[in-house]
């Protein structure tokens, strides 16, 4: 009878019909504004109404020193969103136990329609700087809750595509952020850039008319000793009646699981010895420092920029590969279905580490005759779409899985939130250092993170998952 009325209570789904509904209302519109909002910004910068609302970061118009400095505060405007998302994810690991995966996955998104309707209503610098901030405290607050509870809820065989799924869900908020700033690049007015910046609002709308009609996860309520309610939420995920020995195995799998979780510290990994606990966590921050550190950052958050200003392309033209950039990216996630158990973690990270390096390589010779040269900026353009690709396959999702991987039970989350750190914290210095390195350094910007790339190793420690 409690199956049938939780059953009742989760629109009358249940087993596989339940996950797939979950994955479609929260974990696609999640990630879906992870990439919108990671690019919106970046297609903003260069429109005319938008630099003459915040001169301070118009690098279009201006030159020297004064080009210099705009570009300095323009890095640590757009990069305030991912020192956001560092804290706000940080502090989910302890907000999430206390109010549930649904609540505070539920707290992020309240937080970015608020923060939503401050940018795209902002007439001043600080409301931007603290539009940005608080944009990325509800995304990082959504961003670490939300892969928690889409483990603890789905099954462990389906854990690789579900990584792929979220890179996708990413790659297609990527590109319908530059779709819309396409469309709405020949309005007249600060619409075509407050639109773009109000956008999130719908979707964050749209997950919070159906979150609360959804589960927590059951290993969440084993934790707050709610063992009936776990049971039976069990059943209804695994559409087995509640007296189930598979689902009594698996409650009795998760209990165990969770006395061995909290067993382990952050001062447990100051230290190696037969687990090599130093080792598995410095491994683990470094898979997230090398996703980050391979430039992908001047990609996904200054797409327009780089095509306009540096390559010579036009505003329409620059815009349009944008979007079809990011298209082409969400494609090419679809590579790692077919091979990331195939042919292994390290495998696919070297092809990508690799493949990215060798592209910058490239695009730092091409970029410097691109704008007397329409050969070299074909070229350029070729390489930054080989870029989205060598790293949808070798980085996008690949370096999320193998830091838990590598990861013992017992350490699981303090790792996962070290690693949660340095994702972010290495996402904020390239997204902060990419204005001032264009505008100093030019097309020898890009020979740095060639150099980074070709000295990434990883390696592959599937096995020890």
């Amino acid at each position: 009878m409690k199956t049938e009325v939780m059953t009742a209570k989760y629109l009358g789904l249940r087993g596989t019909r339940l996950v797939q509904f979950m994955i479609a209302t929260i974990v696609a519109p999640t990630y879906f504004l992870l990439g919108y909002n990671n690019a919106v910004f970046g297609g903003l910068l260069t429109l005319e109404s938008f630099v003459k609302t915040f001169p301070r970061i118009d690098t279009v118009h201006t030159t020297g020193s004064t080009q210099a400095e705009n570009a300095r505060i323009q890095g640590t405007v757009t990069a305030l969103y991912t020192v956001g998302c560092m804290f706000g994810a940080l502090a989910c690991f302890k907000l999430g136990d206390n109010l549930g995966r649904i609540r505070t996955t539920a707290v992020g998104c309240v937080l970015q329609i608020l923060d939503s309707v401050l940018l795209s209503s902002s007439y001043s610098l600080g409301q931007l700087i603290v539009g940005r901030l608080v944009l990325g405290l509800g995304m990082g607050a959504a961003t670490a809750t939300v892969p928690v509870w889409q483990s603890e809820s789905s099954p462990a065989r389906n854990r690789g595509a579900l990584v792929v799924l979220q890179g996708a869900f990413a790659s297609l908020g990527l590109s319908i952020s530059q779709w819309i700033d396409l469309g709405l690049f020949f309005a007249k007015g600060s619409v075509s850039w407050r639109f773009p910046l109000a956008v999130p609002i719908l979707p964050c709308l749209m997950l919070l008319s159906v979150i609360l009609f959804l589960p927590d996860s059951p290993r969440w309520l084993l934790k707050k000793g709610r063992i009936e309610e776990a049971i039976a939420l069990m059943a209804v995920l695994e559409d087995l009646p509640a007296d189930s020995a598979i689902v009594a195995e698996d409650i009795r799998k998760m209990q165990i699981s969770l006395a061995e979780t909290g067993k382990g510290s952050f001062r447990g990994l100051l230290h190696n010895g037969e687990e090599r606990l130093l080792n598995r966590a410095l491994l683990a921050m470094f898979s997230t420092f090398s996703q980050q550190m391979n430039g992908i950052g001047i990609i996904g958050f200054y797409t327009t920029t780089l095509y306009e200003q540096y390559i010579g392309l036009d505003s329409l033209v620059s815009r349009i590969l944008s979007g079809v950039l990011f298209l082409f990216q969400l494609c090419c996630n679809f590579i790692c279905v077919f091979t990331i158990d195939r042919i292994g973690r390290r495998k696919l990270m070297m092809f990508g580490t690799t493949g990215i390096g060798l592209c910058f390589i490239v695009l730092a010779g091409t970029v410097s005759h691109a704008q007397e040269s329409k050969a070299c900026a074909d070229v350029a353009v070729v390489c930054v779409f080989l870029i989205t690709l060598f790293f949808a396959v070798g980085a996008h999702g690949i370096n999320y899985l193998y830091g838990t991987e590598i990861a013992p039970l017992a350490y699981r989350v303090p790792i996962y939130a070290l690693t949660t750190g340095s994702l972010w914290a290495f996402n904020f210095l390239v997204v902060e250092v990419t204005p001032v390195g264009f505008t100093n350094l030019g097309y020898k910007f890009f020979i740095v993170f060639a150099a980074i790339n070709l000295v990434l190793l990883t390696p592959d420690m599937r096995s020890l998952a």
